[in-house]
């Protein structure tokens, strides 16, 4: 029956907040729009990840061609990185975010629901971090334990890795790599001036390392070409646990993803499967799943 009352469409944002970046979409009122800002790895940067949220929702708002007053319409789903870890996940709780709410999760979770558009799966994200999801028998999360204690196979990882083998070079404790020359004109650094040129870097710092220490790898270096085989075997052990739980197939995300596959064993590529979906869309996903009811700012402590 028709009130005479219209009602106001809701708009849904996604949030796939990582290491490197922050990826915001809106999408409602028959409009679309995406949003790229800075790093959004809670764990790493508190005070930066709200800030690239809040830039990249703005982006995305401005792309859709919505006003930017909309940001407080906004029921939101945010996958980040590092928000497991209960102590970050309290923080981000008490965040007096700009939106009409907030439903918080981890970014395995979104790329999941991206990846699987809720069904059934698995998924193994090599980005600047790393981890696997598998949801079969109450789910399964292999990972996701923070730079530097984890993240294996990430480019974090491979960065690290490469510059403590760039260090054993000079010290004339391991073997000659290339690792060397191209970690120092990445860092504009020489020599010792490398440990300079990366004291007090972050997980986002080595992220960026990890294309060189691939292109190296590549071009037959035994040292760059052993790191990455190494970090490439554990992803293969994660994806071995979830095929043996079940599933004939799983998903391989993130920046890395394209970069790893020429060097993954054949029997690991005929497991693979394209994702039906990207992580922000996952979250758009998540904040559907959650949302219901009155909106206000508490209703959106986490879903």
């Amino acid at each position: 029956m028709h009130t005479g009352m219209e009602t106001e469409p809701v708009l849904y944002l996604g949030i796939d907040g990582g290491g490197s970046k922050c990826r915001a979409r809106v999408t409602g009122a028959g409009r679309e729009g995406v949003g790229v800002a800075g790093p959004a790895n809670p764990f790493q940067n508190l005070t930066q990840t709200c800030e690239s949220i809040q830039q990249a929702a703005e982006l995305a708002l401005a792309d859709a061609g919505l006003p930017a007053d909309a940001l407080g319409k906004l029921v939101a789903g945010a996958g980040l990185a590092g928000v497991n870890i209960p102590r970050v996940r309290e923080q981000l709780l008490a965040w007096r975010h700009p939106f009409s709410a907030l439903y918080l999760t981890d970014d395995i979770q979104i790329a999941f629901l991206g990846a699987h558009g809720g069904e059934e799966g698995a998924v193994i994200v090599a980005g600047t971090g790393s981890v696997g999801y598998s949801s079969l028998n109450g789910g399964l999360s292999i990972g996701a334990h923070g730079f530097p204690f984890a993240d294996k196979g990430s480019g974090a990882w491979l960065g690290l890795k490469a510059l403590e083998a760039a260090l054993l070079t000079l010290d004339d404790l391991g073997p000659a790599t290339a690792l060397l020359p191209a970690l120092e004109e990445e860092l504009q650094a020489r020599g010792l001036d490398l440990v300079g040129a990366m004291a007090g870097a972050g997980q986002q710092d080595y992220g960026r390392l990890a294309p060189r220490v691939l292109a190296v790898a590549e071009a037959g270096d035994a040292v760059a070409v052993a790191i990455v085989r190494e970090g490439v075997n554990y992803l293969e052990q994660v994806a071995k646990r979830f095929l043996a739980r079940g599933h004939s197939h799983f998903c391989l995300l993130g920046g890395l993803a394209a970069r790893l596959l020429p060097w993954l064993g054949e029997k690991t590529l005929q497991c693979l499967q394209p994702p039906r979906g990207q992580p922000d869309e996952g979250a758009l996903l998540y904040a559907r799943q959650c949302h219901g009811g009155v909106i206000t700012r508490e209703s959106g402590r986490g879903c």
